[in-house]
């Protein structure tokens, strides 16, 4: 059997970023940073640098995925389209709540070498993996251990894995820059809790990525109403007759879908992928099996009523630039058809015109050629005078006399022969 040269790869692909084994207690850290294409080369060398430090193998030049123990802590890092993800994984934790986040779980690396990962930070995460416990209500943190790491005000929380875990949340910034999350589980497997944790990473990584698509949306907002007014004030002038030229207002369209599509052009990319960002999110939400209680919002009801419109408004700037494209196009193709229409009339006329001067050239034609059997015919007959004037002795024929008596016969032969070259000539063309 002959394989495919891609089987393998497509076959490991859903293999290529397996879920860790996460023990409690611990401490997680999570970083995302936006990277092009020089800086993604950048910090998959910065990674290699850091593990040559402490003997590890190196991740081959096209991975994705790497993954290995760093001293205490293990090191998670991902590339991905247009960020990589860095994921620190510390065994324990502090006994004292406001010490949890004292000593984040990458405070085990060298503070220089994550000075200087390339690219922009985009998302950073802290998750406090508090010890198992058998009865999540009873045993849960209390107010005071909450209010000492999250905000009161803020609280976000939920029973998430069919009730066998609670979250807790308030997803702001805090003084060290990073979202911090709360996780009190029953006796989980280490994959699953692994697998909780990084849907938890996940929907703070893809909301921000998603949100990168609001600040062009709200920016270009009052470009597109002014675009669409030039389009409404160009139609009510083509629909009243004051458009003038036809041509003219084509080239106005024109300038006006051009400066459309390079909105477009320019922001599109963006859009797409805020959506599937957000479509990223929401499968991520819903795979935590989420469950409120004690009255508190949870996470799904917190970006529904947070998130949800923020996309919407990516999705109407979508939406309308799209339209307003269409629209452009569809006016466009309306006046150019009235442009062409009038082609065709001027066409027509000019070739109107060109058959009347040629009919009227025909009538000269047919008047000169009259002319020239007339004229033809005097030299002819005049020849025929001077040819006989010296025979006239001997022949006894009057020259005068045979030159008229010519006249009838040279007529006759020079309108034959005129008809018979018209003829050819009408023969050749056909």
């Amino acid at each position: 059997m002959h394989e495919h040269a891609l089987r393998r790869q497509l076959h490991n692909e859903i293999h290529a970023r397996p879920y860790e084994r996460v023990l409690t207690p611990g401490l997680i850290s999570h970083m995302a940073f936006v990277a092009d294409a020089v800086q993604q080369e950048q910090a998959h060398a910065h990674l290699c640098a850091l593990l040559a430090d402490h003997h590890l193998p190196l991740p081959a030049a096209e991975g994705s995925y790497y993954a290995a123990d760093v001293g205490r802590v293990r090191l998670r890092w991902e590339r991905h389209g247009e960020f990589n993800s860095y994921t620190f994984v510390r065994p324990g934790l502090a006994t004292a709540a406001a010490d949890w986040f004292a000593q984040p779980a990458w405070a085990e690396i060298a503070a220089d070498w994550r000075a200087s990962i390339p690219g922009q930070l985009i998302s950073a995460n802290h998750v406090a993996l508090l010890p198992e416990v058998d009865d999540l209500h009873a045993a849960g943190p209390g107010d005071a251990a909450l209010d000492a790491v999250l905000d009161a005000d803020a609280l976000i929380a939920s029973e998430v894995a069919d009730a066998q875990a609670r979250v807790y949340t308030d997803l702001r910034i805090h003084a060290d820059g990073c979202t911090r999350f709360v996780v009190l589980s029953r006796a989980l497997t280490p994959r699953r809790r692994g697998r909780l944790t990084q849907r938890l990473l996940e929907i703070e990584t893809y909301r921000m990525l998603a949100l990168l698509a609001l600040p062009d949306a709200r920016r270009i907002m009052p470009q597109l109403a002014a675009l669409e007014r030039a389009l409404g004030d160009l139609m009510d002038a083509i629909r009243s007759g004051r458009a003038g030229d036809d041509r003219a207002t084509l080239e106005q369209l024109s300038d006006l879908a051009s400066t459309v599509e390079g909105v477009y052009a320019q922001h599109h990319a963006r859009f797409t992928a805020s959506a599937a960002y957000y479509d990223l999110v929401g499968r991520r939400v819903a795979d935590l099996h989420e469950r409120p209680f004690d009255g508190l919002q949870s996470i799904g009801q917190f970006l529904d009523r947070r998130l949800t419109p923020a996309m919407q408004t990516c999705a109407a700037a979508q939406r309308r630039l799209q339209g307003l494209s269409e629209r452009i196009a569809r006016c466009s193709g309306l006046l150019r058809t009235r442009v062409d229409v009038d082609v065709q009339q001027h066409n027509r006329e000019l070739l109107a015109s060109m058959n009347r001067r040629q009919y009227l050239q025909l009538r000269l034609q047919q008047t000169v050629e009259g002319l020239s059997v007339a004229a033809i015919t005097y030299y002819a007959s005049t020849l025929v005078g001077h040819l006989l004037t010296p025979l006239q002795h001997w022949s006894g024929i009057d020259p005068a006399l045979a030159q008229g008596m010519s006249i009838p016969p040279i007529a006759l032969a020079l309108w034959l022969a005129l008809r018979r070259a018209h003829h050819q000539i009408g023969a050749a063309e056909h």
